[in-house]
């Protein structure tokens, strides 16, 4: 099939819609106050991650040739792509700041929580701001002076670090005139919380809006001329040297360091900020387009702090218990229960307990011989770390895969293989010029019987307690003998870099996961029929692999219904005449972030169903060590495909996409929207109430 942009949308592009998805959800009133202040920090978040990556690749490609093709699908040009990422970014910003200024935080004032700007404060507040800024702030500033232009460079500002900028004029000579910058410091709390005025009203100030009015007391016999709030985002796209493999946690360590001095991508600065902006912009050697006003903070991100604040429960949504998949008794440990039946952990409707426990079982069970399992992401405080080392201290074979390349986790990363080295533990750092990105723990143990016995746990998503809480994932807890084996041939070939050999459930990229999903999507087309189509349902974060896509068009061609649920990025183009008009694209934004992968196969009657770490992306199937696996059990799957079936009766939340790459909201109909996350809670619920009933029924007999 040949390229051009009918067939396919850009990346890119393609990924901003998606934030424009997230900023409707901030625009929702639907959605209690502060869960809307998230979606807004969400997508400023979002925002400065795309510019350190994905920009930054495109400006420095587009540098050597900007009228090269962005990519070999789209048919765009890096310099038409980076001018229609500016364009749409800037109106997602205008309508971001607009209604941030104008409804919510208004909205959140008349609900006792007051962000106070400049403008609102009165001379008492004023005053106490000015008292405070003088002993808890000004020690801590260190104002720096820029060089003028061809005397010295622009002083390093780090990355995504808040600065003030003051032009000052000499009091008594006014021809002198001096740039001068100063970083907020980040250790003091982006919020000033204020005294209480008599009311039940909670009022904080930005730290930035303090230093940006009293910064200029550092500057006795000097005029404040201008003064402004700027951010520098910097390319992060920063690649490491694979060769170094003897060093190669120092070459890690350098990545993270390097990353605070890099060119820069981006300036956002205060809006009212006319004769900085410009004097700024040139000494960064950013162009106008890579300059961005903002009507408002110039950091969103960390107001997601305040969704927390206690005290304004009625502000968010509900709390979300999470449900019990399996207790553990005396004389029935997970492992007894994986001997009778495989378990399906559905986060974060279902709690992540089950995992933790998992791992913490092993590690303190005298019967496990050996514990391996592949980490990508962790929390800052992981309980699956601290099982890890209490497993090695028990004289327990302990193997951890540690992926240092996980992007923005390296520091955290690199910190954990130094403790669980010392511990003892057997750390391998992923693959050479392969992300490790597949989630896997393999646990050995010596039965009662004198057997030796693998049990496994796959995943979607990451070894990480405090996501699992927000982020939908499924997971596969399984003693199967096939599957096991198949699992301990992986780790064998990840850690010692060897051929792998035949795997009979498992597909692993990047060896032949995209030849068999390309395959099985191939065999769908073939056993299609009028009299009984094909039917294709997957769930993803990213689709934008040609070859999957193609293969996709190929089988709606062939008759084959193809629905499709995508967080992201999603490069297929859907309801095309003659090519993909038997293919449906949905997408779901809602309070918990979409992260499963599942793709079903009815596949003429013998129908398969799969769970993957991977999505469908060229770096995922061919640049990553990724996995595939069946769900095999009938009652597994049976429950998993009514997971994946609710995502695609989603009235409340759900988007299609349309032949244009635009995206509207699904048609409500007669009926109440339904909401696929509610329904699932619900599900879960109902499924742990089932469970303690047949449980009592037991204990009645």
């Amino acid at each position: 099939m040949s390229g051009g942009e009918r067939f396919y949308l850009n990346r890119e592009l393609s990924w901003v819609e998606f934030n424009a998805r997230v900023l409707e959800e901030g625009l929702d009133a639907a959605n209690p106050p502060l869960e809307r202040l998230r979606f807004l920090s969400i997508v400023s978040s979002n925002l400065d991650e795309f510019f350190m990556v994905r920009v930054a690749s495109l400006k420095a490609a587009a540098q050597k040739n900007p009228d090269a093709q962005a990519d070999d699908m789209s048919g765009m040009s890096y310099a038409e792509v980076l001018s229609a990422i500016s364009r749409r970014v800037r109106e997602l910003s205008g309508r971001q700041y607009a209604y941030l200024s104008h409804e919510l935080l208004p909205a959140l004032a008349q609900s006792g929580l007051e962000i106070q700007r400049p403008s609102d404060w009165d001379a008492q507040t004023a005053r106490w701001l000015e008292l405070w800024y003088e002993s808890q702030v000004e020690p801590a500033l260190t104002p720096i002076a820029v060089p003028p232009e061809g005397e010295g460079d622009f002083p390093v500002t780090g990355n995504l670090r808040i600065h003030v900028a003051f032009l000052l004029r000499h009091a008594l000579d006014q021809s002198q005139e001096r740039l001068v910058i100063a970083q907020v410091p980040p250790n003091l709390g982006r919020f000033v919380r204020l005294p209480a005025c008599g009311d039940l009203t909670v009022r904080m100030a930005l730290l930035d809006d303090v230093v940006l009015m009293f910064g200029g007391r550092m500057f006795p016999g000097w005029d404040v001329r201008e003064r402004t709030l700027f951010k520098i985002t910097r390319d992060a796209d920063i690649g490491v040297d694979e060769d170094e493999d003897e060093n190669f946690k120092a070459a890690m360590e350098k990545i993270v360091v390097d990353r605070q001095s890099s060119k820069p991508v981006r300036m956002t600065i205060s809006a009212d900020s006319e004769g900085l902006e410009p004097i700024l912009s040139a000494r960064l050697g950013l162009q106008p387009e890579d300059v961005y006003p903002l009507a408002g903070p110039i950091d969103l991100k960390s107001f997601a702090a305040l969704a927390e604040l206690a005290g304004f429960d009625q502000l968010r949504y509900p709390a979300h218990h999470p449900v019990a998949v399996f207790e553990a008794a005396e004389g029935n440990s997970v492992f007894d229960e994986l001997r009778k039946r495989d378990l399906v952990v559905h986060a974060p409707y279902e709690s992540f307990g089950t995992v933790l426990d998992f791992i913490d079982s092993a590690a303190r069970d005298k019967a496990t011989l050996a514990i391996k399992i592949t980490l990508y992401r962790t929390s800052s405080d992981s309980p699956i770390i601290a099982s890890l080392t209490k497993a090695v201290r028990a004289g327990k074979q302990v193997t951890v895969v540690l992926e240092l390349k996980a992007r923005f986790e390296e520091e955290r990363n690199l910190a954990w293989a130094n403790r669980l080295e010392r511990a003892g533990v057997i750390v391998v750092y992923g693959a050479a010029r392969l992300k490790v990105h597949a989630k896997a723990a393999l646990v050995v143990r010596k039965e009662e019987d004198g057997q030796v016995r693998r049990y496994t746990h796959l995943s979607t998503g990451n070894y990480n307690d405090k996501t699992a809480r927000l982020y939908g994932d499924l997971s596969l807890l399984s003693s199967s003998p096939d599957l096991t084996r198949d699992v301990s041939s992986f780790f064998n070939a990840v850690t010692g870099l060897s051929s792998l050999g035949e795997l009979r459930h498992l597909a692993m990229a990047p060896f032949d996961l995209k030849r068999r999903l390309v395959s099985m999507i191939d065999r769908e087309a073939e056993r299609s029929s009028p009299e009984s189509p094909g039917l294709i349902m997957a769930k993803l974060n990213s689709l934008g692999d040609k070859a999957v896509i193609d293969a996709l068009y190929r089988a709606s061609q062939k008759g084959v219904n193809v629905l499709l649920n995508v967080r992201g990025v999603c490069q297929l183009v859907p309801g095309l005449g003659g090519l993909s008009e038997n293919i449906q694209v949905l997408s779901i934004v809602g309070r918990f972030l979409e992260h499963s992968r599942i793709v079903y196969f009815r596949n003429g009657g013998m129908d398969e169903l799969y769970l993957s770490s991977a999505d469908w992306m060229p770096r995922n199937l061919d640049r990553r060590v990724e996995l595939m696996f069946p769900v095999l059990e009938p009652q597994a799957k049976e429950r998993i495909l009514f997971i994946l079936s609710a995502y695609f009766e989603d009235t409340a939340k759900a988007r299609s996409l349309g032949p244009s790459g635009r995206w509207t909201r699904v048609p409500v109909g007669d009926d109440d929207p339904l909401s696929a996350q509610e329904l699932l809670a619900q599900e879960a619920a109902r499924r742990m109430e089932l469970q303690h009933d047949n449980a009592d029924s037991r204990d009645l007999k």
